[in-house]
């Protein structure tokens, strides 16, 4: 038995001490927005934050981060109101939507450390897998949400001026 601190919340956690936190975080709390995509830390579906920084949760024992502050997709706006999350809403980012609670994840994380960032800081820092190729849209959504959108980009900017009033 151990705790945990997610979303702000203290969680009593009965799991064995090398469950991932992944597992923890979607069988133990029930917490399913978070998701499984290859459990080896490579596609990036399973992205939650330790202290603001996005890690993949399918490598991370759960017991070994006890004292850290965890960030999950349900704690990053508590009524989908993130910039994120609103540019993809009104861009329809998502094709099937596996992994965009990584993708939205990881995003949020880029905009923390570089809130006006070029294709270049986009495409260097999003490594997570979309197996249905939605980069384009992904990418015009940061820069939506970022508030660097310009018409080549294909974003609809009626949707883009909803998003900033």
């Amino acid at each position: 038995m151990y705790k945990l601190n997610v979303n702000g919340k203290i969680k009593e956690v009965d799991a064995e001490p090398e469950m991932p936190l992944l597992w923890v975080l979607r069988e133990v709390l029930g917490m399913t927005g978070t998701k499984y995509g290859c459990g080896i830390a490579q596609c990036g579906a399973c992205t939650v934050y330790l202290y603001g920084e996005p890690v993949r949760s399918c490598s991370i024992p759960g017991s070994a981060v006890t004292r850290h502050k965890i960030t999950t997709i349900e704690g990053l706006s508590a009524n989908a109101s993130h910039p994120v999350q609103r540019a993809w809403d009104a861009l329809d980012v998502p094709q099937c939507g596996y992994c965009q609670s990584g993708q939205i994840m990881a995003a949020a994380a880029l905009l923390r450390r570089t809130p006006r960032p070029t294709d270049k800081d986009i495409d260097e820092v999003m490594t997570n897998i979309c197996r249905c190729g939605t980069y384009q849209r992904i990418r015009a959504a940061i820069h939506v949400a970022a508030g660097t959108a310009t018409a080549d980009m294909g974003a609809d900017f009626e949707l883009v001026n909803a998003l900033k009033a």
